[in-house]
């Protein structure tokens, strides 16, 4: 196998036709550039420059090497430069969060995007355990959860709280637990944990007998509160989830006497080297947030 580095000692000679000017181009000392030659013709056991006096020109066998020669070398740096090149601005990341915090984030990043086109956001709406193992798996970039990880291959950092609330139809301007028998709830995924630890902080009722009639589920988390906004039940949900709905004027939010919020936490895989781009998205992330 040809020597790379004789091969570009001997590529950069032959285009300088100058020893010396080949030295100063490849920081080296003449004479280790004679040697580079010496040790490239003993490998390919053919003389590839003749020398004439104080001169030289490149024999048959130099030319040919030259004309190879030359491509390699090229190919070899761009190699290096592809492999070793970390733009900011481009290239994938891939990100997995809750359903709220993913609709208040991803159309930022969406803009983001926007502005940076080579960038490719991939986004996934995702529940905790599903972000951390594909965290860990390697198969995404950032996760955002609302329980701190203790998986030692993750780096988590607390970056802001989202505040559980009561929604309700619009006309419901104190919702007592009177009223929110009555309605009913509407669950969804996350319903019955959220439920749990917003109502029992504020309803003795709810202490006593942690039941609710059921009104109705949906799954779409930007779709939860439309059977509330036609009265037909109430429900419990993130902050980031509420704001996004379209019909806001339908619904009412309350913020309960005991407030309750979720601490969201930006998840990363613990490794020596984070490329540009996802530390962009990091801080990008941090700046709507927090």
């Amino acid at each position: 196998m040809i020597n790379t580095v004789w091969l570009k000692t001997f590529c950069t000679l032959a285009e300088t036709k100058h020893f010396t000017l080949t030295a100063d181009k490849l920081h080296m000392t003449q004479s280790g550039v004679s040697q580079h030659i010496k040790k490239l013709e003993a490998q390919m056991g053919v003389l590839l420059i003749a020398r004439e006096d104080k001169q030289f020109r490149l024999t048959e066998a130099g030319c040919k090497l030259y004309t190879e020669g030359k491509a390699i070398v090229e190919s070899l740096s761009i190699l290096r430069h592809r492999v070793t090149d970390d733009p900011a601005f481009e290239g994938t990341v891939k990100v997995m969060s809750p359903g709220s915090v993913g609709l208040k984030l991803y159309p930022y990043l969406l803009t983001f995007q926007r502005q940076h086109p080579k960038l490719n956001i991939e986004y996934r709406f995702a529940p905790n355990d599903d972000t951390i193992e594909a965290l860990t798996e390697g198969s995404a970039d950032i996760g955002l959860v609302t329980n701190k990880p203790d998986d030692m291959s993750l780096i988590s950092e607390a970056i802001g709280d989202e505040s559980l609330l009561v929604v309700t139809p619009a006309e419901i301007v104190e919702p007592d637990w009177k009223h929110l028998s009555a309605l009913g709830f509407i669950d969804h995924p996350d319903g019955k944990y959220h439920a749990n630890l917003l109502l029992s902080a504020n309803f003795a009722e709810y202490v006593k007998k942690p039941q609710l009639k059921q009104a109705g589920f949906c799954n779409q988390i930007g779709l939860i509160p439309e059977p509330v906004s036609m009265g037909l039940g109430f429900t419990v949900l993130p902050l980031y989830a509420v704001e996004s709905f379209s019909k806001p004027q339908l619904i009412r939010a309350h913020q309960l006497p005991v407030p309750v919020s979720e601490t969201l936490y930006l998840c990363c895989r613990r490794q020596n080297f984070i490329p540009k781009r996802v530390e962009v998205i990091v801080q990008e992330i941090k700046r709507k947030l927090a």
